[in-house]
């Protein structure tokens, strides 16, 4: 594991440090939480590469797969959700403005994973699992599920919490319509330059980017989060 995590590391940093001086600069709420997702863009894309991850299209559904190893998935977990953890207690403008929502949404969240994975899913069904990422191990699918849970929290904090939240003073429904265009739009590395998915994949972004953002919007951020985290999971569990 140690091995595959120090040339990410070596790649991501410069970028990161540059990141970090521009956040511990910017008085503006809004210049922060930009160089948060550029931040978090560039750990994202970065993973493609290095081979953490692999995404690909069969007809016009996109497919995920993520490394094969259990330990490298739940230390890039962990360190996402305790970098999240950091910036919320660090930065108290910023943590005003997510709003979580109640337990007793998850339902919302559960049914919303279901909305976003199942068309895909249907779409992939004539084609065979060799041909979109091939098989998971059922030993790997714990682990799988907690780095898509903690992933997707700390993305949906930065877009639907921190972003959306922060656009809300235009108005919730334009805020909500924003938070998405901008999720799918921050995809457009990845689907152009990172990879060649081209519009399938910004497609599916902005679907889910709607969904979770009117979660948000109804809801709170958790159910949008886990409607995220849900959704990359079956996708990515073959």
């Amino acid at each position: 594991m140690l091995p595959e995590l120090l040339p990410y590391t070596a790649r991501i940093l410069p970028g990161l440090l540059l990141i970090g001086v521009c956040f511990a600069l910017a008085r503006e709420p809004l210049l922060r939480i930009v160089a948060l997702v550029l931040g978090f863009v560039l750990i994202r894309d970065a993973m493609t590469p290095l081979g953490f991850w692999r995404i690909g299209t069969s007809g016009p559904a996109p497919w995920l797969r993520f490394a094969d190893d259990a330990g490298l998935l739940l230390v890039f977990g962990a360190v996402t959700l305790l970098l999240t953890a950091a910036v919320l207690r660090l930065d108290g403008e910023l943590r005003a403005l997510v709003r979580w929502g109640r337990p007793i949404t998850a339902l919302a969240g559960l049914g919303g994973g279901l909305l976003i994975a199942g068309p895909v899913l249907l779409l992939s069904l004539s084609v065979p699992v060799a041909e979109r990422g091939g098989p998971v191990a059922a030993g790997l699918l714990p682990a799988l599920l907690f780095f898509a849970l903690a992933g997707n929290l700390a993305e949906e904090v930065l877009f639907r919490g921190l972003l959306q939240g922060y656009l809300e003073r235009s108005g919730p429904v334009r805020a909500a319509l924003l938070s998405a265009v901008m999720f799918a739009a921050c995809h457009a590395y990845l689907a152009s330059t990172v990879t060649d998915l081209g519009w399938p994949l910004l497609a599916f972004t902005l679907y889910e980017g709607l969904i979770c953002a009117f979660l948000r919007l109804r809801y709170g951020v958790l159910p949008a989060a886990l409607a995220h985290g849900l959704a990359i999971f079956l996708l990515a569990a073959g």
